[in-house]
């Protein structure tokens, strides 16, 4: 979906600040916040694109003047609602009004570790063979979809080189809606900045992007 966390290419937000020796977290609340997160995640009741689809779906106004775990707060009560976890009553009043919804898995402590020392893969192997080649040349369709997606807006429209075959991973776009996992070549494909940005950028600017295998066609006169 075209959002507010589609900035690329947009000025007037002002200066990105950095920190030196940025600590993981600026407050108590963000490291319960990032728990929850994950400890909801695990439950099933979603998955990781339908997370970030959460995020990336808040009113613009809202996401750019909200902190990053701000962000992933507002997300979380969103989701917890949508799933009926908790009711809005409930949210309001900061405590329980009926008794638990079940879920799924309940995440023990124990099993932090090794779960996240295990991470979570999404690459998932199977038979058929990638579109395109690294030094292809490709376009990043113009798509508008109403759901989610990992193709950033300012790319759209846009002819690159690809630089790189990852292999298949699960698509985002359908994961996020619960409509399977569907997975699809993944590519880096390189954009150079004045195809981007137009002549007044920067002649030795390129950004490379990830971009699915149905997010690319051909480049205007070439077959593959």
């Amino acid at each position: 979906m075209n959002g507010g966390q589609d900035l690329g290419g947009m000025q007037g937000f002002g200066p990105i600040g950095f920190e030196a020796d940025e600590p993981w977290f600026h407050a108590p609340w963000e490291r319960r916040v990032f728990a929850m997160v994950m400890a909801m995640g695990l439950t099933g009741t979603w998955n990781l694109d339908a997370s970030r689809a959460a995020r990336e779906s808040l009113p613009p106004g809202e996401y750019l003047t909200s902190s990053y775990y701000r962000i992933w707060f507002r997300a979380l009560e969103k989701q917890v609602v949508q799933h009926g976890l908790v009711t809005e009553g409930e949210l309001a009043a900061g405590a329980a009004l009926t008794p638990p919804a079940p879920v799924a898995r309940v995440l023990k402590g124990e099993e932090v570790a090794p779960l996240f020392a295990r991470g979570f893969p999404s690459d998932r192997p199977g038979p058929d063979r990638p579109r395109f080649a690294a030094g292809d040349e490709v376009t990043a369709k113009t798509i508008n979809p109403p759901g989610h997606t990992r193709l950033p807006r300012y790319v759209r429209g846009r002819t690159g080189v690809v630089e790189r075959v990852h292999g298949r991973f699960v698509f985002p776009d359908s994961n996020a809606h619960f409509a399977g996992e569907a997975p699809q070549w993944l590519y880096t494909v390189r954009f150079a900045g004045v195809e981007l940005w137009g002549e007044d950028a920067d002649p030795g600017l390129a950004v490379s992007v990830n971009a699915f295998e149905s997010y690319l066609e051909p480049a205007r006169g070439r077959a593959a």
